[in-house]
């Protein structure tokens, strides 16, 4: 059994001076490409990303990130060159990001293309919308977005390959999604419910696909069999 870590083993960096003089400093271009709004380029980024993560934090600091996603061109809505919506669809009711985004408006988020090493980096400050004409421009199997979020972009940029390189995330043969136990498992090994192994395992599969645009109850649980 490892041993507990203690504070004296960890040697913290005192203030930006002293990270600066570790990472030394930024090239150039990584400090000029930021923008603050959509190059033609961009629009063709998001229109062929299915994928996005959106960081966010409550005004506590508390945070939280969130993965959205929906078919390459529905899934983040170009608003004009300085405004992009993002929508939601039918979840488990938690609304964690959403929360924080009421409290404190300013995101983050990041953009991915299935095999690209690069991402697309939007920050910026956001509202939930409830309604709004574009709404109907994000319609997925003959479902409205929930909400939106209306992001007002502050800036902007292509972020490097190396994480994804250096992770191969792309790279089939790194793959190994049989390293944990499957979903219902982990949900029965890691949270209080009353539903069986089976009963989760049945609520996981196949019908759960068919769910991805329904709106469910709050209350939605795995049916008893």
């Amino acid at each position: 059994m490892l041993a507990a870590m203690s504070d004296q083993q960890i040697i913290d960096v005192n203030g930006p001076d002293e990270l600066r003089a570790i990472l030394g400093e930024p090239m150039r271009r990584a400090v000029e490409k930021e923008r603050t709004a959509l190059h033609p380029l961009d629009r063709q980024w998001l229109a062929a990303s299915p994928f996005c993560l959106i960081a966010t934090s409550a005004a506590d600091g508390t945070c939280d990130v969130s993965p959205k996603g929906d078919p390459a061109g529905q899934l983040i809505h170009v608003v004009d060159d300085a405004t992009i919506a993002i929508p939601e669809r039918p979840g488990n009711g938690r609304a964690d990001g959403y929360h924080n985004v009421l409290s404190n408006p300013h995101v983050g988020i990041i953009s991915l293309i299935p095999g690209r090493n690069e991402t697309l980096r939007i920050n910026g400050r956001a509202r939930v919308v409830r309604d709004a004409p574009y709404f109907d421009q994000m319609i997925v199997r003959d479902h409205r977005p929930v909400v939106a979020l209306h992001v007002e972009i502050e800036q902007i940029f292509l972020h490097c390959a190396k994480s994804f390189m250096r992770s191969k995330l792309w790279d089939a043969e790194s793959w190994n999604p049989d390293a944990v136990p499957p979903n219902a498992q982990l949900v029965k090994e890691t949270q209080v419910v009353a539903e069986t192994l089976e009963e989760l395992s049945a609520y996981y599969g196949p019908t759960y696909v068919e769910r991805l645009y329904r709106a469910v109850p709050v209350t939605d649980t795995p049916p008893r069999s």
